[in-house]
């Protein structure tokens, strides 16, 4: 028998609810960080996901957002115009493109950081190190078992 059944099943108590409703409230925290420096959530993600070597090219780049192509490429056509990323072409294969960050863009991303940083301290400010640890450990545990079931 599962943990959840008909009787007893509703948000409150939903992983996939509570879990969007957390970055739901994260999101529009945070709005206020990004609009400091000109960007939106995406671009934030974006930016991060390069600076931590994740969204090297613009396929992992979409991998990494859950994005589709094509609004990837709009999204970094964006953040190049902006000066906070670069393509080039890889010397071993000419067909992936890399993206970099620009020193503006390494910046603004490690700026921003700090403050996302800051925000998630103070909404975690009356958490025990234990919880937020036994939290975090939770959630990368079921983030894993959701990876091998969906690949």
């Amino acid at each position: 028998m599962g943990f959840y059944s008909d009787a007893d099943f509703t948000p409150d108590i939903s992983l996939g609810f509570l879990c969007k409703r957390v970055h739901q409230l994260a999101q529009s925290g945070l709005e206020p960080v990004f609009a400091r420096e000109g960007l939106s959530y995406v671009q934030w993600h974006a930016l991060i996901s390069i600076y931590f070597d994740r969204g090297t090219t613009s396929a992992a780049l979409a991998r990494d957002l859950s994005y589709d192509k094509g609004a990837t490429t709009r999204l970094i056509d964006v953040l190049e115009a902006r000066g906070w990323v670069t393509r080039h072409r890889e010397h071993d294969d000419r067909r992936l493109v890399a993206l970099k960050l620009t020193p503006e863009g390494r910046q603004i991303a490690h700026r921003t950081r700090a403050r996302v940083l800051e925000a998630w301290n103070d909404w975690l400010a009356d958490w025990p190190d234990a919880d937020v640890a036994h939290t975090i450990a939770t959630l990368q545990r079921l983030r894993g078992t959701m990876e091998k079931v969906t690949a």
